[in-house]
């Protein structure tokens, strides 16, 4: 069965930190590209950051990039995303996938498979 779990998240203040985890298990993580989404109410799932299988490639939305750090540890089968400089419009509801999009797909939702049920971050002002 497959499952990601995210956790890290919660209530920081404007300019603040976070470090959201995703513990994998039930498939060959090291054979996984992985992301991160996040959504708001009212809003549609929008890309934050990814990275290739191979972990040679990352790719991040420009508003995030200089502030949002995404890693992995195949070892332990977990996906990082460290998130500094915090801001309100940051809050949302994060969610790590895992797939095998091509590297043109890598900031597509629909070219991830699995995914985690999200947790929370408010940063507030």
């Amino acid at each position: 069965q497959v499952q990601l779990i995210e956790s890290g998240g919660g209530l920081v203040q404007s300019g603040g930190s976070l470090r959201l985890s995703c513990a994998a298990s039930g498939f060959t993580f090291s054979d996984y590209s992985l992301g991160w989404f996040r959504r708001t109410p009212g809003r549609e799932r929008e890309f934050v950051a990814a990275i290739r299988y191979s972990g040679n490639s990352i790719y991040s939305a420009d508003s995030m990039k200089g502030r949002f750090t995404i890693y992995r540890d195949n070892a332990k089968n977990t996906l990082y995303l460290q998130m500094n400089s915090l801001k309100p419009e940051d809050t949302a509801v994060y969610s790590c996938a895992a797939g095998r999009p091509s590297s043109t797909a890598m900031t597509h939702a629909l070219g991830y498979v699995y995914w985690g049920q999200g947790t929370q971050v408010t940063v507030s002002s």
